[in-house]
């Protein structure tokens, strides 16, 4: 049976992912060897914030690129296929459908009895997840009388299941879907009180719906891990040195950080003015950043989260520097520029754009992937000397020049006379390009949230 893959035969409902109907003789893959031969991983999945259809039509997230790295282990390509709930996936799996489910499975005893468990990957807490100003249970007691809704055949069902035995008065109901995400978004409506959720979903929630809040927490920490039938040959031992692989290289380390740790802590007034911002402010600019990001190695969230952190998109913003404008052009950098007009929105983001790409070409050809950008954007607010002489600070302290996140330990030293007056451009205020690139980096996370 051939499957269209990915995209293609994305349906209306939203499913991203190629959505075969059963293949009555299964994958027919008894072994890794098949799976080689074949040249693919079936993936089976839900939709969600960790597997979704990014602006490009392809495949995104957490669990994917995860997947996708598995696969090239493998040296096969993965596909991806969803399922529409919980239960579907498990059953998909039994009957063959995909070799493994990556779909953010909680290891419990009940799905212990249906499938089999690689290795963990991740810990997260199931909370209760309610609105503010509404009702909000910090304890076992007070849930009784609340309206929870949850995710039908998910491990928070099971949850609620085990406690209800010794507090009879707890009542849900259930609903199917392939996440959490559409019962945490009627919680923000006030379709019903609360919900269940795994902790690292409710904090993404939390920055496209701010008035959500973490009421409780309902468990300690549990495992995710991928799903399999057990009955592949050499599967469950490839799955077991890849992750251990994962681990001691610092990969998964990273993904965390790239996915689950884009966002700082929660502020509820700066992501509450933020979404409002991208909802009122944004659009009548969002076309002026596409355009200026089709010129520059940089995608269009990423200029509209510095512009929101220059100005928070207001075109007549003016410092008490006398820098102005959508991305706070100086004159002089205007006139570099060629920026005639700097509280004309259009020609703003044309002028910070071409700044920012100037500045991403002098940055030293050692400095590869994002931390080139990173590093331009420290260039942006502090200046390119000063980030020259944080490089060469860095490499008297023994740390690693190219690296941001030493560089991002070392300016701050840029406002102590003991090295500062020993380095050629003097003193910066160099904590402030630090706090300058996160907050940039978490505005982009938070614009990129609202579209999953």
């Amino acid at each position: 049976m051939h499957c269209l893959s990915r995209a293609a035969i994305a349906v209306a409902a939203g499913l991203f992912l190629s959505h075969c109907g059963p293949d009555p003789e299964g994958l027919g893959d008894a072994s890794l060897d098949d799976i080689r031969a074949r040249g693919e991983l079936v993936v089976l999945t839900l939709e969600g914030p960790t597997s979704y259809e990014s602006p490009a039509g392809e495949p995104a997230g957490y669990e994917v690129e995860l997947a996708r790295a598995f696969a090239a282990s493998l040296e096969v390509d993965a596909r991806f296929e969803t399922r529409r709930d919980i239960d579907g996936l498990l059953a998909a799996l039994e009957r063959g459908e995909g070799h493994i489910a990556a779909a953010n499975l909680t290891i419990t005893p009940a799905r212990r009895e249906r499938v089999t468990f690689g290795p963990a990957y991740k810990s997260v807490t199931e909370q209760v997840i309610c609105r503010r100003g509404g009702r909000e249970p910090t304890s076992l007691a007070a849930l009784p009388g609340t309206s929870i809704r949850v995710l039908a055949g998910s491990s928070y069902e099971e949850t609620l299941e085990a406690l209800a035995a010794d507090h009879p008065d707890i009542e849900w109901t259930a609903r199917t879907a392939g996440s959490a995400m559409p019962l945490l978004e009627g919680v923000d409506r006030g379709n019903f009180d609360c919900t269940v959720s795994d902790s690292h979903l409710a904090d993404f929630a939390r920055r496209r719906h701010p008035e959500l809040d973490v009421a409780m927490n309902l468990t300690e920490e549990r495992p995710l891990a991928w799903a399999h039938t057990g009955t592949i040959e050499g599967l469950s031992d490839a799955l077991s040195t890849w992750f251990a692989d994962v681990h001691e290289s610092g990969f998964l380390a990273d993904l965390d950080e790239r996915w689950f740790g884009r966002f700082g802590e929660f502020d509820y007034v700066d992501v509450a003015r933020f979404v409002r911002r991208v909802q009122s402010r944004l659009p009548q600019y969002r076309n002026s950043f596409e355009r200026a990001a089709a010129q520059v190695p940089f995608d269009w969230e990423l200029l509209a989260a510095q512009a929101y952190q220059e100005s928070h998109w207001d075109p007549d913003a003016v410092s008490a520097t006398g820098v102005r404008g959508l991305m706070m052009l100086t004159l002089s950098t205007a006139e570099r520029v060629g920026i005639e007009d700097r509280t004309d929105p259009q020609q703003s983001i044309e002028g910070g754009t071409a700044y920012l790409g100037e500045l991403y070409e002098r940055v030293p050809d050692s400095v590869t992937g994002e931390d080139r950008i990173w590093f331009a954007l420290a260039a942006y607010n502090v200046g390119m000397g000063h980030m020259y002489d944080a490089r060469r600070l860095a490499e008297r302290l023994g740390r690693d020049k190219d690296s941001w996140d030493d560089l991002a330990r070392t300016l701050p030293l840029l406002s102590d006379p003991q090295h500062y007056e020993t380095l050629r451009y003097g003193y910066a205020r160099g904590h402030e390009p630090v706090r300058y690139v996160e907050k940039v980096r978490e505005y982009r996370a938070l614009l990129e949230a609202q579209n999953i």
